[in-house]
């Protein structure tokens, strides 16, 4: 049996949601992930299982449940300690415990968060790795982000004597690599089947590879490379390494053409080096990483050339290999390298490559046998997914960057999976769809600004759980109960002077399950009698009447990782339920408040921070601007969002705190602005261009493809008062 048959065997129920919107979470650091009992709300009535079938192979199962790790990036196993694992937070500690599912405690094997620079959403620490002798010798190795100058830093640590701790005053600098932006810092370390130390830089950061880095042997940005480290000074530079006699070139480079190998990995059998490269407008890719190998970037993004670069006439120095597999951006939009599993635990999926997306959660199966792709599964999904790591017998773990551990397990076949609604009807939302009265249970809400929808209107609502309540935040994203659900529904019309002419487009469904956030959509039938279940991406053209002109409008019904790619981690996995949308006159704030839906007594409302309405006579420009941007892009550019480049657009930043005004963007967008706002000169600001783009660079990327002009014109109107 091949192994693309094992898989879909081994699902064992039924392929409902295989594609649908992948489960996020909105617990913070830090927190205890704790699986619980399928169940449907007594109370309302709702049919929305809290944990719903398994769609995959597989399923994601926390482990270590009762330690607090807090946004752990790493963890692995040491050399003559195979009842110990280790985890590197991104703070800057290292955290030792039993590898035992019941584990109640661990010990910190090393506290670093005095040098660890953690300004930007990408640097900390980021990797850990034991070489084979560290039984006898002691030595480990780091890889974390530092100041002065800015820089990663790939060092060599000792433990104590009596063997319990890491001495922090142990640290020999090993190799630097200066960092001229905050993102793309790599930062995977790791020992290959030779005992050479291997560790992954990204390109410098930006966008676009503004150093040009990933295509120059002289700096190890972009790169991969192989140190020997024996104790023998820092390190020394192997003899075989590719570039040892080629002028000019960094000789401990091993592969280069990275635009940022985000966790790098060998085969403990073959010792196959395998990659996951993060890329940029359009694709991500999964390398077989070999000596010498050019990898493509930024003459390529994947297999697809790169669009700054072909017009450039450049040529590669070394023939571009090609990536094992890519996804684009309906997949995911951040790959998370993995492991070939080598463990017994689950001997149906040995030898196959597991990798993840981070901002989708897919968690694939990669069966490759050396010159063709085999099959390339879905298996699973993890919220958060940061990293993967193996313990001493090669058992797989994914790490959430959430702060849970997940080991994967086989769906059980004998418990009772609960049905999921594929109907709107079925999903008891609404007593009567033909007027499209909700149950008594869903609470009716507006916001102050609504997200660009191309031009449709929206009604929303939220139910919660008999007994549940809301913690409320007056800045940061609120705490929803488990059994919360969150609805909004679009229609659209088709044309603009005949009231009658509007359609039903789809509602959109999220539900707190157990696990986390998860988006399901359904799409209204051409009889507009009922909505069925979205489980493939997919897209109809619309016939539209705007003044009088018909035009052709593309709309996009999102599923798989489309959900949580806005509704990710940062923004607390739902949108538009928040203090600003709904503290003004006339929101839903007050009368939520008074009818006991958060847990504590809310603050003065007078002291509450508030979006203005579009076109309030009485908000300034940079009011309503600022609001436009908190709603529509903020989403992904905030601390902890997916976006590079390190802006905050929320609406509480200063704007001096946003890293926007007057900062430098070697994006290519428009004609090219050189600063991502440049006061007084709208058409030189990178912000404005991008509002208004049809590329992929547009902000907002998703479920839209009709430029905002309103909002474009109101951006432009601040920009040039500024």
């Amino acid at each position: 049996m091949s192994p693309r048959a094992r898989i879909l065997q081994l699902a064992l129920v039924p392929a409902l949601l295989a594609v649908g919107c992948r489960r996020g979470t909105t617990e913070p650091v830090g927190h205890r992930v704790e699986p619980q009992s399928p169940q449907v709300d007594a109370a309302t009535g709702l049919t929305f299982p809290l944990d719903p079938p398994a769609s995959t192979a597989l399923v994601a199962v926390p482990a270590f449940s009762a330690l607090t790790l807090r946004q752990p990036l790493d963890l692995t196993a040491a050399p003559g300690e195979p009842e110990h694992l280790f985890v590197a937070e991104k703070g800057g500690r290292i955290l030792r415990f039993e590898n035992r599912d019941d584990v109640k405690s661990a010990t910190v094997f090393l506290d670093i968060r005095d040098r660890v620079r953690m300004r930007h959403d990408e640097e900390g620490l980021l990797g850990l790795a034991f070489p084979p002798d560290f039984a006898e010798t002691g030595a480990f190795y780091v890889s974390y982000s530092a100041s002065g100058p800015r820089r990663t830093q790939v060092s060599r640590f000792h433990r104590t004597a009596d063997g319990s701790a890491a001495d922090p005053d142990s640290e020999e600098p090993l190799l630097a690599a200066a960092q001229p932006y905050g993102n793309h810092n790599g930062g995977s370390i790791g020992f290959g089947p030779r005992g050479f130390l291997y560790a992954g830089f990204g390109d410098g950061g930006a966008a676009g590879d503004p150093l040009q880095a990933g295509q120059d042997l002289g700096t190890v940005l972009g790169s991969i490379v192989r140190l020997e480290v024996d104790g023998l000074g820092p390190y020394r530079v192997p003899a075989d390494n590719p570039f040892v006699d080629v002028p000019g070139a960094r000789p401990e480079i091993w592969a280069y053409g990275l635009r940022n190998p985000w966790r790098f990995s060998f085969d403990r059998q073959d010792g196959t080096m395998w990659v996951g490269d993060v890329g940029q407008d359009s694709l991500e890719e999964v390398d077989i990483i070999e000596r010498g190998g050019n990898y493509g970037w930024r003459l390529r993004e994947a297999e697809r050339e790169f669009a700054d670069d072909a017009r450039s006439g450049r040529a590669a120095a070394d023939p571009l290999l090609d990536p094992v597999v890519s996804y684009g951006r309906r997949a995911g939009v951040s790959i998370t390298g993995g492991f070939v599993y080598r463990g017994t635990h689950l001997p149906a999926f040995r030898g196959l490559y597991f990798y993840g997306d981070y901002g989708s959660g897919t968690v694939w199966a990669l069966d490759y046998d050396g010159t063709q792709v085999v099959s390339n599964e879905v298996v699973a999904s993890v919220p958060a997914l940061a990293s993967f790591g193996e313990d001493a017998a090669g058992e797989l773990y994914a790490i959430s960057h959430a702060g849970a551990v997940y080991r994967f397990e086989l769906p059980d076949s004998k418990a009772a999976s609960p049905a999921f609604p594929t109907l709107l009807s079925e999903t008891r939302l609404f007593t009567d769809l033909a007027s499209l009265t909700p149950q008594p249970a869903l609470l009716p809400y507006d916001v102050a600004w609504p997200f660009w929808s191309d031009g449709a209107d929206k009604q929303r609502w939220l139910a919660l759980p008999q007994g549940g309540a809301v913690e409320f935040r007056a800045e940061d994203p609120w705490s929803f109960p488990v059994g919360t659900v969150a609805v909004k529904h679009f229609e659209l019309a088709l044309d603009d002077q005949d009231p009658k002419s509007r359609r039903r487009l789809e509602t959109r469904v999220m539900v707190h399950e157990a696990r986390g956030w998860a988006g399901y959509t359904y799409r209204w039938n051409d009889a507009q009698s009922d909505a069925e279940l979205v489980t493939t991406p997919t897209h109809e053209l619309l016939s539209v009447k705007r003044g009088g002109v018909t035009e052709q409008q593309r709309w996009e019904y999102p599923a798989g990782s489309d959900c949580m790619r806005c509704h990710n981690t940062a923004t607390g996995g739902v949108l538009g339920l928040s203090t600003r949308q709904l503290s003004g006159d006339g929101g839903a704030l007050a009368r939520w408040a008074e009818a006991g839906v958060f847990s504590k007594p809310l603050p003065d409302p007078g002291t509450l921070p508030t979006h203005p309405s579009p076109g309030a006579p009485e908000a300034s420009a940079e009011a309503q601007a600022r609001a436009y941007l908190d709603v529509n892009c903020s989403i992904c550019h905030r601390p902890g969002g997916p976006a590079p480049g390190s802006m905050d657009l929320r609406a509480g930043t200063a704007l001096a705190d946003m890293a926007l005004l007057e900062q430098r963007t070697e994006e290519s967008v428009g004609d090219g602005p050189a600063l991502r706002l440049h006061a007084g000169e709208h058409t030189g600001s990178a912000l404005w261009h991008r509002v208004r783009a049809e590329s992929a660079q547009r902000m907002p990327p998703l479920s839209s493809t009709r430029v905002d002009e309103a909002g474009a014109e109101l951006l432009a109107t601040w920009i040039d008062a500024m």
